[in-house]
């Protein structure tokens, strides 16, 4: 494996890793508002949020050891899941606020 490929393997982890960090942080305060607001419907969404979070952080340790004929699909497997649980706390964050 080139030092091309591990540099841009090591670019893709800190993206994600980082967008990981931000939707940890947003669930965080988003079920702080939930818990005041005594939302249980919101506080179940955000609890499957959270699991489905920590399934991505296992998914991206295991795209660090993938090898490199294997990596680009695993990569986008684990671009596309992010990017969908990045949606959804953006849906949640408008439910919260709205209501």
């Amino acid at each position: 494996m080139g030092i091309a490929m591990n540099v841009a393997k090591k670019v893709v982890h800190d993206k994600i890793e980082s967008q990981i960090k931000i939707a940890q942080a947003k669930l965080e305060t988003l079920k702080a508002k939930a818990e005041a607001g005594k939302a249980n419907a919101e506080l179940k969404a955000i609890t499957d949020l959270l699991t489905r979070k920590r399934a991505i952080e296992q998914e991206l340790d295991q795209l660090k050891q993938t090898g490199e004929a294997k990596w680009e699909q695993a990569k986008t497997n684990v671009e596309s899941r992010m990017s969908e649980l990045e949606q959804s706390v953006r849906a949640l964050e408008g439910k919260l606020i709205t209501a």
